[in-house]
């Protein structure tokens, strides 16, 4: 597995940063880059650390040949690239779920992250094809960009096209560092603080309790869309503020997605950078809405139908994709004329469809996703104090209604006017750190939902 928290933050961060800073020579400290990069991935995938590197080699002079003209190039990167993402993430489900072959002893390990760098190598690609960026000639640039350990296991998706100036010359400043460091706790504090007591709600209630209650049932619903919000915002919090702390400005992934006014809307909040590279790479090269209606909503279904699979090699995945395909087209051709007379009712609805979007999501099975869904919106008995007791969940209620408040500018906000008065905002984010430290010694519950892809 990979580092755990503790070592990370109390070992292998600062060794990094006291080497990344010894040197004043750009080559010399995106070399550092690379190598603790590949150190942190090989650490937690000793084997699959080759697949990586070869996907940077292979790109790596293929890019060189795209950025000559030679179409083919580009087409044998992309092939390889998906066909490495095929193997490794979808060949089990390939042989197990379409072909059923059901006794079959092929068991390939998923690669952690190997979503996250694919998409990278293959933007960059497809960009020099373009005449976006350039191709990287050295070959130790890019290495670090594909592999930068702040982003690699969580994303944010960087392009190339972001970082590829600060690659060549960057300029790392103490304002720069302070506010990354700033901006990683708040990270930090959102995963160790926040969404790892959602989750303990959250599993308890979907895998633990066999006879739900319509109360429990949204209960659980709630605290999971809660958990995968600050899992996932939480560790792009972390990437943004290390990324700076390094001299590099990823952009942002997450812009309060639970406050959105459709669905549409949550979609442009929600793992920004993920919606950004579908409509690039995949929905615009389609044709877009630039189409017939009918070729819109069949690339619409395209697009919906792989955001769903690039999650997981599962049925549900494919559903939740499906879900949120059909719900877009049928908010932007049809219910947008009507909701948008009822503001107030849109966004409930809005919010009520991530819900249940999250609950497809969060359950493998469809027979549990039918199960969980029915007793949701079939009300099946009640809720009560004693019953929250009895589950152990009670005590976690002042971090369901900070998850909740959080989800929305209010925090922020606040934290904005302390902010003025420097000093007590830095002591905040160290009464914060404090906290986190408080818990990851105290406890060995640390889950992270995006392992998986």
């Amino acid at each position: 597995m990979l580092f755990s928290s503790l070592t990370f933050l109390l070992a292998f961060l600062p060794i990094t940063l006291i080497l990344y800073f010894s040197f004043n020579n750009r080559t010399y400290r995106n070399v550092i880059l690379l190598i603790t990069s590949l150190f942190f991935y090989a650490w937690g995938e000793p084997k699959t650390i080759f697949l990586m590197i070869l996907t940077i080699i292979v790109n790596y002079f293929l890019a060189i040949q795209v950025e000559k003209n030679k179409k083919t190039y580009l087409y044998v990167s992309i092939l390889f690239n998906i066909g490495l993402l095929f193997f490794f993430k979808y060949f089990n489900f390939f042989i197990k779920d379409v072909l059923f072959i059901k006794n079959s002893t092929i068991n390939i390990v998923l690669p952690i992250g190997i979503s996250f760098y694919i998409f990278q190598i293959m933007s960059y690609v497809i960009d020099v094809h373009r005449k976006k960026v350039k191709a990287q000639k050295n070959i130790i640039y890019l290495g670090a960009y594909v592999s930068m350990f702040p982003q690699l296991i969580a994303g944010p998706i960087v392009r190339y096209e972001t970082i590829a100036s600060e690659l060549i010359e960057r300029k790392e400043t103490f304002e720069d560092f302070s506010n990354g460091l700033r901006r990683f706790i708040i990270g930090l504090s959102k995963k160790i603080i926040i969404a790892n007591n959602m989750a303990i709600i959250a599993d308890k209630i979907f895998w633990d309790i066999k006879d739900l209650s319509t109360p429990i049932a949204w209960l659980g619903a709630i605290a999971y869309s809660l958990q995968i919000y600050y899992d996932f915002s939480g560790y792009s919090d972390m990437a943004i503020g290390l990324g700076k702390m390094f001299g590099f400005n990823f952009d942002e992934n997450f812009n309060y997605p639970y406050i959105a006014k459709t669905v549409t809307d949550f979609w442009r909040r929600w793992h920004i950078s993920l919606s950004s590279w579908f409509k690039d790479y995949v929905y615009i090269p389609l044709g877009g809405s630039r189409v017939s209606l009918k070729r819109s909503i069949i690339n619409l279904l395209i697009v919906w139908s792989l955001t769903g699979l690039w999650h997981g090699a599962s049925y549900n995945f494919i559903v939740w994709g499906l879900f949120y395909g059909i719900i877009l087209i049928l908010e932007k051709y049809i219910l947008n004329k009507f909701l948008s007379k009822f503001p107030i009712t849109h966004r409930i609805l809005t919010l009520i469809t991530i819900i249940v979007g999250w609950v497809i999501f969060n359950t493998y099975d469809l027979n549990h996703t039918l199960y969980y869904l029915s007793n949701m919106f079939v009300y099946n008995g009640t809720i009560s104090l004693n019953m929250l007791n009895n589950l152990g969940i009670l005590y976690l209620w002042p971090y369901f209604i900070l998850a909740i408040l959080g989800s929305t500018p209010i925090i922020k906000l606040l934290l904005d006017k302390l902010n003025k008065i420097g000093f007590l905002y830095d002591l905040y984010l160290l009464l914060i750190l404090g906290i986190c430290f408080m818990f990851l010694i105290n406890s060995s519950y640390n889950p992270f939902i995006y392992f998986r892809f």
